[in-house]
């Protein structure tokens, strides 16, 4: 069965006996191309703030991994999971280094034969400032990505769960989790309007990526699937709320997830059992501003209760008047 931790700096996760690495992302003070390092695929990014923000996120099989590397992708991989991670240099413009990446990762997966992707994250540097042309570059990047899925014909209900985020360092990092075997539904969330299908207010190409999917291992016994959330912020329908407000923000961000993993919007997408926020087992939060920390602190301690790995980033968030993100598994 796959597993994440998220591990502090000197801090070994427990229960590790007969666990294999199948591939690392730090979130630290620094970034740098991929690489396989002892034996596995490691992506360093510049994510923290300062070392209390510092964690390595460790995906762990119980399969040996073998290990590759491919047109700039580092990738590890058993009989049933593909981990693998990439790095696009900063550019004056990201629409054709993001789709020739992304084609990438489409050609990998066809070629080892893992057909469901189904999480992706995407770290983007200086994500609200313009590039060259003027256009934001998260809507740059939105482009790229999106016709490199129309490329593959991946449409709505194809587009796994993903985060797309601020960085701290340049260019973007990403790295992306798929299934050989596995079931795969894609969830969306009648809250708000699939990312795929969001007017052009918001850019030249919409966000290409689902609220959140449910995916059942092929070993799994009766019950055991997972499912992880995008990140998921203070929009309904398509428009951010309170952007004046980061306590109402993360209010609504908590209650998207909630509805979103709960029995009736589940039930929709044809899955039995829904779950509650205190079925999370990791979240990572996303605050752009520090000042706004302590009160996301104090709403996220409170709606997931200890002992919920939570990993916090002061970053900045995908829309310039968004405060705050959040993100889960359960597993």
């Amino acid at each position: 069965m796959l597993r994440c931790d998220y591990i502090v700096p000197g801090q070994l996760p427990e229960n590790q006996s007969g666990r294999f690495v199948l591939g690392e992302v730090t979130y630290g003070l620094e970034g740098s191309n991929p690489l396989v390092l002892e034996g596995v695929p490691v992506l360093p990014t510049h994510m923290a703030a300062d070392e209390t923000e510092v964690r390595t996120e460790r995906w762990t099989v119980d399969q040996p991994v073998r290990t590759g590397t491919e047109n700039g992708l580092v990738y590890g991989y058993t009989d049933d999971y593909l981990f693998c991670a990439g790095y696009i240099p900063g550019q004056d413009t990201y629409t054709d280094a993001t789709r020739a990446a992304y084609t990438a990762v489409f050609e990998l997966v066809e070629r080892l034969g893992y057909p469901s992707i189904f999480r992706m994250w995407n770290l983007i540097g200086r994500i609200n400032e313009p590039n060259a042309e003027g256009l934001e570059i998260y809507q740059d990047f939105c482009r790229g990505r999106a016709e490199a899925f129309e490329s593959y014909a991946a449409e709505g209900r194809d587009m796994p769960s993903a985060t797309g985020i601020g960085s701290r360092g340049e260019g973007v990092a990403f790295y992306f989790l798929a299934s050989r075997t596995g079931a795969r539904v894609n969830i969306e969330n009648t809250r708000q309007i699939p990312a795929y299908n969001y007017p052009e207010q918001y850019g030249p190409k919409s966000p290409s990526f689902a609220r959140a999917t449910h995916l059942t291992p092929r070993d799994a016994e009766a019950g055991a699937a997972h499912l992880y959330v995008s990140g998921t912020a203070a929009i309904l329908g398509h428009q951010t709320v309170h952007s004046d407000s980061i306590d109402k923000q993360c209010r609504v961000a908590l209650e998207n997830i909630e509805h979103l993993i709960g029995d009736r919007n589940l039930q929709e997408h044809g899955i039995a059992r829904g779950h509650e926020l205190s079925d999370l087992t990791q979240v990572k939060v996303y605050v752009r501003h520090l000042d706004d920390m302590p009160q996301v602190r104090e709403a996220c301690q409170d709606a997931f209760p200890d002992p919920v790995d939570i990993a916090y980033f002061n970053v900045d968030i995908c829309r310039a008047d968004l405060l705050v993100e959040i993100e889960g598994i359960i597993a």
